[in-house]
């Protein structure tokens, strides 16, 4: 990925910042000092995105801003500024700025918006040559002819266009979030970049700051003003995944604003006005997390407008030559290697495995064959290392009571242990060895099922 990164003259950019994207090994960056220099480049060269740290003696944001827009209107222009307030952040978003960076921006944090304005700038010019050509873009989200996948185009070519609210539900692995894009795509918002925000993946507190915002002060660490992903996806789409694991406390403000379409940021009384489209995503049956107390039943009806069920890989496996063949393609590109083939006997092999981990494990196991086949230019079953699914032992196959007990007795603790493990087998089987749902089908924490399994697996022979 090639930027521009543009800096005031006789400034250069921060070192530590250089290093850590030379690091991430996915970023080449042009640096230029002064706007005027810049924009030189810009009618010249091609770039993915442009990065400019402010203040620039001479120029204003808003004025870098519009230069830019007028040789390019598809680049994203990501600012960096030492001195401007939230105010000024604010209005240079809405006035098409990608990005706003305070002073104390990490580099991790530059790395994640770089790729997404990559992302943003690519969906925009596919939507707007797809649209000139009379072609769906989003149709490129989805491999496969069979009748799963056809009705899942039907539902996404008809929901797209609308600002009704989507629930995906489905097994990991099997594409959520590629049908959340899609929709996205569909729809009059794909100008604008679908916003994501992984629900489980950072703590409550900073959930909240995460998903609405926060001024200065309002709690330990907030050093300056943040916009959060919902005022990021005005007038675009919001894609919340698991949601099922966001905290009960957060689902009564999130419930608020699909309500009023409206928020506070977090140590804010001020309201502000959202248009956003929100498709959420959940792998775990919702109703059930209703049933023990864990989700709000209004928040899942608000969620629930058109409900939208992902099928598992194993409803489907006619599409598995398609998705390994569109792997194979993807991968290879994205590498940068010559494409490579496979054999129709590694096709079968493939095709008649179950896929516990769905669309996501198969994409792995084409990775990982790539990466191992070196120079090889054709890829046979041998190359496919799939693991064997867990077998299922069952403690009796008997009709009547699941354990009877003989005359002469029987280890009670043993026996109760064997059954232990059989049911950790089977959830597991069922789950693809995901340890964090094997513990929801059970009812368990994942602490407890690690426990359990620790504990058998010293007592229990397997």
């Amino acid at each position: 990925m090639r930027f521009l990164w543009v800096t005031a003259e006789g400034r250069s950019p921060p070192e530590a910042d250089r290093r850590g994207l030379e690091k991430a090994g996915a970023f080449s960056a042009d640096v230029v000092s002064g706007p005027a220099l810049a924009l030189e480049d810009l009618r010249d060269s091609t770039y993915d995105a442009v990065l400019a740290e402010f203040p620039i003696p001479g120029w204003t944001a808003e004025e870098w801003l519009e230069e830019v827009q007028r040789l390019n209107s598809f680049l994203p222009v990501l600012i960096r500024h030492a001195d401007a307030s939230f105010d000024d952040a604010v209005r240079l978003i809405k006035l098409g700025a990608y990005y706003f960076f305070g002073p104390n921006a990490t580099v991790e944090e530059l790395a994640q918006v770089l790729e997404e304005a990559v992302e943003y700038r690519r969906s925009r010019e596919l939507a707007l040559f797809g649209a000139a050509l009379g072609r769906d873009p989003w149709k490129k989200f989805l491999v496969g002819e069979s009748r799963p996948m056809m009705n899942m185009g039907e539902i996404i070519r008809l929901v797209g266009p609308r600002r009704s609210t989507v629930l995906i539900t489905g097994e990991t692995g099997t594409g959520k979030e590629m049908v959340a894009r899609a929709i996205h795509m569909a729809s009059p918002r794909s100008h604008l970049p679908l916003v994501a925000v992984n629900c489980n993946a950072l703590p409550e507190a900073l959930l909240e700051a995460e998903l609405f915002g926060h001024v200065k002060g309002a709690f330990t660490g907030a050093i300056n003003h943040r916009i959060g992903r919902f005022e990021q996806a005005h007038r675009s789409t919001l894609f919340l995944d698991e949601i099922g694991d966001l905290p009960i406390d957060l689902q009564a403000k999130l419930l608020r604003v699909l309500q009023e379409r409206e928020l506070q940021r977090v140590g804010s009384s001020e309201i502000i006005r959202l248009d956003v489209r929100v498709v959420a995503a959940s792998n775990m049956d919702l109703q059930e997390r209703i049933k023990q107390g864990k989700f709000r039943e209004d928040l899942f009806y608000r969620l629930n407008v058109v409900p939208v069920r992902m099928p598992a890989l194993r409803e489907h496996p006619s599409d598995i030559p398609l998705l390994v063949h569109h792997f194979l393609e993807k991968i290879c590109r994205q590498e940068e290697i010559p494409d490579k083939q496979i054999t129709r006997e590694a096709l079968e092999r493939l095709s008649g495995y179950s896929w516990p981990g769905n669309v996501r494990q198969l994409e792995n196991a084409v990775e990982m064959a790539i990466a191992l086949s070196g120079d090889k230019r054709e890829l046979n079953p041998s190359d496919f290392a799939l693991p064997a699914p867990g077998p299922y032992r069952p403690v009796s196959t008997a009709a009547g009571p699941l354990v009877r007990v003989p005359e002469d007795g029987l280890d009670f603790e043993r026996t109760v242990s064997r059954i232990e493990r059989s049911i950790l087998d089977q959830a597991l089987q069922r789950t693809g060895g995901n340890k964090k749902l094997a513990a929801e089908m059970l009812r368990l924490k994942r602490t407890t099922l690690s426990a359990k399994l620790k504990s058998l697996e010293e007592e229990v022979p397997a």
